[in-house]
């Protein structure tokens, strides 16, 4: 299939006609448009939340000023599993706030507690501190279980895009540090591979188009290139993958991602890892999000949700 593909003409039509209310434009990210475009997204409304749900920050003392928004439903009781979360945004965008809908959701229907970090972002700090935020949010979380209710052996990690890239990456170097078991990985489209040399990181994706896929990395890696970028930092790049958890990997097949996230989940099967992999027809690269009322988009989502209440 040709890099020249043009998505725009195969995108499902009730994600293309949700797209273009939302007006992105993501392509335009530069050092000079950062700090508007985050402006912009920051002033979106999140939906209405509901009050089953309590929300607590948490400092990270032995990070500062890195937190922990810890999410349980105010009925619970008992220890419950925790899903530890990581938002997306391209490693240069987003907060953690942002996933207060998707925890307001999941807490009651997979009796789990919620966990999402805030971690840094690029270019303001750039790898590893992004990824050591977020192991300190780990550990600290795996620290403090008993106290907020959690079930340490029951902890799983995940995210969305760059999140998902930042819980792969996370996967691996709890793995190599051998500190914290983690349960599962559910890892929702991830940004795992700075090469950009497979033939969907070239295609025009709306949402996520190749320029700001690498206005993303450079900000991350800073100097780091080729050689040098090491496998917590693209977890693409990972020779061995063994001893990793179970896994969830999804993607759109219009998505940027779609050939480093299959060709990852063929690799963890090659591994020993128990993989799951949904890829979606017709869906580009954030659509269950951003696209919520369509049919895809529902579909993606009654997915993971079967396969976390599994793994949980």
């Amino acid at each position: 299939m040709s890099s020249k593909l043009d998505v725009m003409t195969l995108i499902d039509p009730e994600v293309a006609e949700a797209l273009v209310a939302l007006d992105l434009r993501l392509g335009e990210l530069s050092d000079e448009r950062l700090a508007s475009i985050r402006e912009r997204l920051g002033a979106v409304p999140l939906p209405a939340l509901s009050d089953a749900v309590e929300r607590r920050d948490h400092a990270v003392p032995e990070r500062p000023p890195v937190s922990v928004r810890v999410h349980r439903e105010k009925s619970a009781s008992g220890l419950l599993p925790c899903i530890y979360w990581m938002h997306g945004g391209g490693l240069i965008l987003g907060r953690n706030v942002g996933d207060d809908p998707r925890f307001d959701r999941w807490c009651p229907r997979l009796a789990c507690v919620g966990a999402s970090v805030e971690y840094a972002l690029a270019p303001e700090t750039r790898y590893p501190g992004p990824l050591e935020d977020c192991y300190a949010g780990l550990k600290w979380l795996h620290g403090h279980a008993e106290e907020l209710g959690i079930d340490a052996s029951r902890i799983g990690i995940g995210g969305a895009s760059a999140g998902a890239g930042l819980a792969a990456g996370l996967a691996l170097l709890a793995r190599d540090r051998g500190e914290i078991p983690i349960a599962f990985q559910a890892l929702i489209y991830p940004m795992i591979d700075d090469r950009q040399t497979t033939v969907s990181s070239q295609w025009n994706d709306p949402v996520w188009p190749p320029n700001a896929n690498r206005y993303g990395w450079d900000s991350y890696l800073g100097d780091l290139r080729g050689d040098s970028v090491p496998c917590y930092a693209a977890a693409a790049r990972a020779t061995d993958l063994r001893g990793l958890p179970p896994t969830f990997i999804s993607v759109g097949a219009l998505d940027v991602f779609a050939d480093e996230d299959i060709d990852y989940a063929n690799r963890l099967r090659h591994a020993g890892v128990p993989v799951e992999l949904h890829v979606y027809p017709g869906a580009p690269h954030g659509f269950d999000g951003l696209t919520p009322g369509t049919a895809i988009a529902k579909r993606a989502n009654r997915d993971i949700l079967e396969w976390l209440s599994n793994a949980l």
